[in-house]
């Protein structure tokens, strides 16, 4: 190697290590990946993310571990697949964490990015959403809680938003399964009904004792559920300070601005020691809470009005940054946790995201618009201004990369899928690390992408996919959201597709139009029998027992279950 480029190579590391810069990651929620305009989008206005995107470094096949948001978020903050931290389900109902009052969550014995960050001295702090569960035993151990993860400040939502969040919305939460219940629960009123209609008309005697107990059983049936499904608001829309619930139930119509306000008050705090500051957006799921000024202000109704108000949410933290000049020695990383999610509607309007070319959305594990995300890296003086990367990469990678970065060392005892990427990002390198990649939905592999580092192909393999409603219609809009067993498409062979060239998954290849078909599976199927080998059985923390809602685990402001309270002002808070 020339002296001239191992000096270079050198001199990369030495400044991305003694640095020790500063570390803003912003996570949108559901956003799809052709609403910027950085990512083609035309019609909504993201001036402040294209401009980070002009100023550093994006990423055109960046990957989610997950299509839906609560395991995602585990790998992003953990460096693994979620299967290994037990953050997956075989359940489509329960596919992410449901209930603030469950028992799952992020097991304490993961370490997070953060942990590992706080160990270095880094000053760590999340804004936003957290949706990775809260208590274990009881309702004030808060064992899965953002500060037993390494962040030393929390202000937020423990759980995330939902349509529930908005009183006039309608249910999001289980919507057809609150159905279901609601049938169930008249036809068990009925019961005591008929029963009793032979002793009025006087045909024949039932004992008054069946009657009452049928009517308790009515009515046991209807408080079992509804004691969860018909408080929704006010058990899960909470918003917190530390271990300190502030609002309950929140309100939504402000907690935009007082999050941007926590942001930007956390970088003023602790602006001159290294820090790590995580704004985890509401924005853009729904209900999409938006305020005034921008309601009408895109082209793309509601939901472009909201991802426009998240866009200034962006660039009011890049103007705190430049003022306090930290630009410079600040690594700022813009993403989303999966894909935007098709099935949101209000009647013919659309309320989730546009993900471009690619085939699905949120919910579904294979397909492109599901795990393909916004990956923009920004760095002054270490990364090149403009530079467009397509290799494969992975949220699970901002994990090592931040642990390079910020002087950490890499746990030992568990493995670590995500990959460094300052060397590609710094273009030290021409190919990710990655050569395959593994697509779960819930606790079933969907489908695998191979990365042929030699030619530059990038070979998908569909095992499973979920079948639309109606067909062909792209989404599953008759169940709000796609299964990830039983109502699904199993291939034998695979779907296989070559998305170097057919990124929008719509020619699959067959031994008879691809010569290298059968090798590319034979060579797939051998990366997942090693993959499944490195697997440990864990706790599923997704399970129907962790995630059913438990009254004595439920977050509560007050004396259960009349919860409720607003401590919130619109003061600043004091350092904590």
């Amino acid at each position: 190697m020339p002296l001239c480029c191992l000096l270079g190579g050198l001199n990369g590391t030495f400044v991305t290590w003694n640095s020790r810069p500063n570390i803003v990651l912003l996570m949108a929620d559901d956003l799809g990946l052709g609403d910027l305009g950085c990512y083609g989008n035309n019609t909504v206005s993201t001036p402040h993310i294209d401009r980070l995107a002009n100023e550093g470094v994006r990423l055109t096949q960046h990957l989610a571990a997950a299509s839906v948001c609560t395991p995602s978020r585990a790998a992003f903050l953990t460096g693994r697949y979620p299967i290994r931290s037990g953050m997956v389900s075989s359940n489509s109902l329960n596919r992410g964490l449901t209930w603030l009052g469950g028992s799952g969550g992020l097991p304490t014995n993961e370490t997070t990015l953060a942990k590992l960050l706080q160990h270095r001295g880094y000053r760590t702090g999340l804004i936003g959403k957290w949706h990775q569960g809260l208590s274990c035993a009881s309702r004030d151990d808060h064992c899965h809680h953002p500060l037993n993860h390494g962040f030393d400040y929390f202000y937020g939502m423990p759980f995330g938003l939902l349509s529930e969040c908005q009183a006039s919305k309608t249910p999001e939460l289980h919507r057809w399964l609150r159905i279901r219940l609601w049938i169930s629960t008249l036809v068990l009123s009925l019961v005591p009904v008929l029963l009793l209609l032979p002793n009025l008309a006087g045909w024949f005697s039932v004992p008054w004792s069946v009657i009452v107990l049928s009517a308790l059983v009515a009515l046991l049936f209807f408080v079992s559920w509804y004691s969860s499904y018909g408080f929704v608001r006010r058990w899960n829309c909470i918003l917190m300070r530390n271990h300190e619930i502030v609002q309950q139930p929140m309100r939504e119509e402000r907690v935009s601005v007082l999050m941007l306000k926590e942001a930007l008050a956390f970088i003023d705090r602790y602006k001159r020691e290294p820090f790590l500051l995580f704004v985890s957006f509401l924005h853009v799921h729904t209900p999409l809470v938006t305020k005034g000024k921008f309601v009408g202000h895109s082209k793309f109704g509601l939901y472009g009005d909201n991802v426009e108000e998240m866009d200034w949410m962006v660039g009011k933290i890049l103007e705190a940054l430049e003022q306090e000049r930290l630009s410079n020695r600040t690594l700022v990383h813009f993403t989303s946790d999966n894909g935007g999610r098709l099935e949101a509607l209000d009647g013919a309007a659309r309320l989730g995201g546009w993900n471009g070319v690619y085939q699905g959305g949120s919910g579904m594990a294979g397909w492109e618009g599901g795990i393909r995300v916004p990956g923009i890296f920004r760095w002054p003086t270490v990364l090149q201004a403009g530079k467009v990367i397509e290799e494969p990469t992975s949220l699970m990678d901002l994990f090592p990369t931040l642990s390079y970065v910020g002087g950490g060392i890499l746990p030992h005892d568990r493995v670590i899928d995500g990959r460094n990427l300052m060397p590609l990002l710094e273009g030290r390198v021409a190919h990710s690390d990655h050569e395959f990649l593994f697509h779960y939905c819930g606790t079933y592999l969907h489908t695998v992408r191979w990365h042929q580092k030699d030619c530059g192909t990038v070979w998908k393999a569909h095992y499973v996919t979920p079948n639309f409603h109606p067909e062909g219609s792209g989404a599953c809009y008759g169940s709000a959201m796609c299964s990830c067993s039983g109502d699904v498409t199993h291939h034998d062979p695979p779907l296989l597709f070559d998305i170097s060239r057919d990124p929008s998954e719509s020619q699959p290849l067959t031994s008879d139009n691809e010569a290298l078909f059968d090798s590319v599976i034979k060579k797939i199927e051998a990366a997942i029998k090693e993959h499944r080998g490195s697997l440990t059985p864990v706790p599923r923390q997704l399970s129907v027992f962790h995630t059913i809602w438990k009254p004595w685990l439920q977050p509560c402001c007050g004396i259960f279950p009349f919860c409720g309270c607003d401590k919130e002002s619109d003061i600043l808070p004091t350092a904590p």
